[in-house]
């Protein structure tokens, strides 16, 4: 069975891939039949998913940060901007971030943090390197 952008298709015969476009397969009939696919825009997230202590401890200087109740629920895929925070008060989280984890976090990096998941895969990432 192949399956494509979502849809799944599925050949008697083995299915070869000539190119993100195209997909050619024998048919049961004489000849190769063509399949023609307009390309479609996909977005692939690689990334590593942080040590969970890490995401522990993110999640609570954040709380902190933003003075949350106790009660407030903040787990790995939590968005800073829906926790309320803003633009200053993300600037904060990473100074706390810096100060907990004795790292040094370039602007650009920081930038590009949107969840405490994206906080915690680069505080990891940054005390890997700084370790070796």
């Amino acid at each position: 069975m192949a399956s494509i952008a979502g849809s799944a298709l599925s050949f008697a015969k083995p299915v070869k891939v000539v190119n993100t476009n195209s997909l050619s397969f024998s048919g049961a009939r004489k000849g190769n039949a063509f399949l023609r696919l307009q390309p479609v825009p996909m977005r692939f997230a690689v990334c590593c998913a942080a040590k969970t202590d890490t995401v522990e401890q993110v999640c609570e200087i954040v709380k902190k940060q933003l003075a949350l109740p106790d009660t407030t629920q903040v787990v790995g895929a939590s968005k800073f901007s829906d926790l309320g925070a803003d633009s200053l008060d993300t600037v904060e989280i990473v100074m706390g971030l810096e100060e907990k984890f004795d790292i040094s976090v370039e602007e650009s990096s920081a930038q590009e943090i949107v969840t405490v998941e994206d906080a915690a895969s680069l505080i990891d990432k940054l005390v890997s390197a700084k370790s070796t």
